[in-house]
């Protein structure tokens, strides 16, 4: 199993940046992709960016393309989101997920919230 830890979240003022991370543990041998999900209070959760664990390549939603960027660092097993031009609409709990070769595993989240 692999087990994931979000750290990173707080309170920022609108235009500010927050850096995410998403930290792996156990069987990370079986990563395939990581991904980002944000929901917002009483809103369903929704896929914000995701990288594979081993080529690099990303992909954004429309809502955050040219603002969020994904990165990651397997030396360290980790993957970050960094966010920069928050908005308010960006508050919201940001959960990591990775999908495994053999199942999937979700963090348990981090708040972030943008005062505007």
């Amino acid at each position: 199993q692999v087990q994931l830890v979000e750290s990173g979240g707080g309170l920022v003022q609108a235009g500010g940046s927050l850096r995410l991370s998403c930290a792996a543990s156990g069987r990370t041998f079986n990563i395939a992709r990581v991904f980002w999900y944000r929901q917002a209070p009483e809103k369903e959760r929704k896929f914000v960016a995701n990288i594979d664990w081993s080529a690099g390549s990303t992909y954004y939603s429309d809502t955050v393309k040219g603002r969020f960027t994904i990165s990651r660092d397997n030396s360290k097993n980790t993957v970050y989101l960094q966010m920069n031009s928050l908005k308010s609409d960006d508050t919201a709990i940001y959960y990591c997920y990775a999908v495994l070769r053999e199942g999937r595993s979700w963090g348990q989240g981090t708040q972030g919230t943008v005062s505007s």
